[in-house]
């Protein structure tokens, strides 16, 4: 299997439809993605802007459907959730369908469309996504997504750590990206929790009183959901 990363969605080209694609966003959508399919959530529908999702959210009856997402880590005005986990209980989220938008992960996602298969990741289901990518028999994008078009140290760990997973299944050939998020990986596999601090948008979420959210981001492994979008809506898969 070929592996690629790609550090920034910008770098995403229109060769994915070959290519299994895994989107990263791990502070915070995609933890909040898997999150909310693990409380019973039917479906959540990734949209680029606050106006797109409004507009896509109005397609559903009321009462079905929620409006959630952020811009800047913060909340949008008159939207029903933000991006923290925490807010996607099963009381809140069973049976409802999730319209999201957020700075970086949405966006990606988005461009990652065109793949074959395309999941999402977080650092809390490597080892499913990875085994979930194993299965697809495919080449692989693992695509992360970054901070408002740079490179994020979080995501870039988390692709690192797909890889490894990976690489006890068979022989993989790395891209020089791929092989950087591998060293990036070996050295905070053991220090996760430096990404509070180490990462910028760690320390963003911590100076906005988010410590929750990260440790909530910072469970390794802590669900099997693997997310996987298709026909415009991201719902759960087999792990």
């Amino acid at each position: 299997m070929r592996v690629h990363v790609v550090l920034t969605p910008a770098e995403l080209g229109a060769d994915l439809h070959s290519r299994t694609a895994v989107v990263i966003d791990v502070f915070r959508a995609a933890t909040t993605v898997v999150t909310a399919l693990a409380g019973g959530c039917r479906a959540i529908v990734p949209a680029l802007t606050p106006e797109e999702a409004r507009k896509r959210a109005r397609a559903f009856p009321r009462g079905e459907v929620l409006l959630a997402g952020e811009r800047g880590g913060d909340p949008i005005d008159g939207f029903d959730l933000g991006n923290s986990p925490l807010e996607y209980t099963a009381q809140r989220v069973a049976g409802k369908i999730v319209v999201l938008t957020t700075t970086n992960g949405t966006k990606a996602l988005l461009r990652a469309a065109s793949a074959a298969a395309t999941a999402v990741a977080g650092l809390v289901n490597v080892k499913a996504v990875a085994q979930w990518a194993q299965d697809q028999a495919r080449d692989l994008t693992l695509a992360c997504a970054g901070e408002a078009g740079e490179v994020s140290l979080e995501d870039t760990v988390c692709a690192g750590l797909i890889i490894d997973a990976l690489a006890g299944a068979g022989a993989l050939e790395l891209s020089d990206t791929a092989a950087m998020a591998r060293g990036a990986a070996r050295d905070y596999r053991h220090r996760l929790d430096d990404l509070r601090s180490e990462s910028h948008w760690g320390r963003h979420l911590l100076a906005r009183g988010r410590a929750e959210d990260l440790a909530a981001c910072l469970a390794v492994d802590a669900w099997t959901a693997v997310p996987l979008f298709r026909n415009g809506r991201v719902a759960a898969g087999q792990p």
